[in-house]
């Protein structure tokens, strides 16, 4: 959160015309309320929403279970677009860098835990996708003062495909759907381990060349 006046961002204060593309000066104006923000908030909102149409009924309700789907790929969506306008429109702020990852892992989190809860998916798949997320958040604190390692294009993957299959096991399918739904979630498996040792590898390189830079500085 910034909450820099016009003036001291070097603007003039003065409205930007109608249809006008945004400038430095009016971005450089975000504050808590812009809407990269509001969208990191519907998707907070969403979290208890979500748990409470999927457990709707015991949890095993076709109409419970599609309306919790359309919750989940409402916070998916919004999860695209309002890192997409915060770098974009330069709308990042201090709320936005720590509701936002907050934001991702408890609507990921309460859909795995409500799923092996109700029995739909194996507890392992959960430990296994929430320990990487876990560890990869205490990796980054581990090396934050050396550097910061991009979201590689296996990262995006990763998001997409745990994304794809949580929503169709959230959805009461059957038959051929329910088989294909099992290959998504071990494709997701997958790229969620593989990705967290690609992740764990950079960071070690990274803290190997900033200590060393460290000590060829002394």
């Amino acid at each position: 959160m910034t909450g820099v006046p016009a003036s001291a961002a070097g603007g003039t204060g003065r409205r930007p015309a109608p249809g006008a593309k945004l400038g430095t000066a009016a971005v450089n104006q975000a504050s808590l309320w812009n809407i990269a923000n509001i969208l990191t908030m519907i998707r907070l909102v969403l979290v208890p929403g979500f748990v409470l149409l999927l457990l709707a009924d015991g949890g095993y309700d076709p109409v419970w279970r599609a309306l919790a789907w359309a919750a989940f790929a409402v916070a998916m969506i919004t999860d695209i677009f309002d890192g997409h306008l915060a770098r974009t429109y330069n709308l990042v702020t201090d709320f936005g860098k720590i509701a936002d990852p907050i934001a991702d892992k408890a609507i990921m989190g309460s859909a795995l835990v409500c799923l092996s809860w109700l029995g739909d998916l194996p507890w392992w798949v959960t430990g296994v996708i929430l320990g990487r997320e876990l560890g990869i958040t205490l990796m980054r604190f581990w090396v934050i003062r050396y550097g910061v390692i991009p979201a590689s294009r296996g990262g995006k993957l990763k998001t997409l495909a745990q994304g794809t299959a949580v929503g169709m096991y959230v959805l009461a399918l059957t038959g051929p759907l329910a088989t294909l739904r099992f290959w998504v979630m071990a494709l997701a498996v997958v790229l969620t381990v593989v990705t967290g040792l690609d992740y764990i590898r950079q960071a070690v390189v990274l803290r190997r060349a900033g200590l060393a830079e460290e000590r060829a500085a002394k």
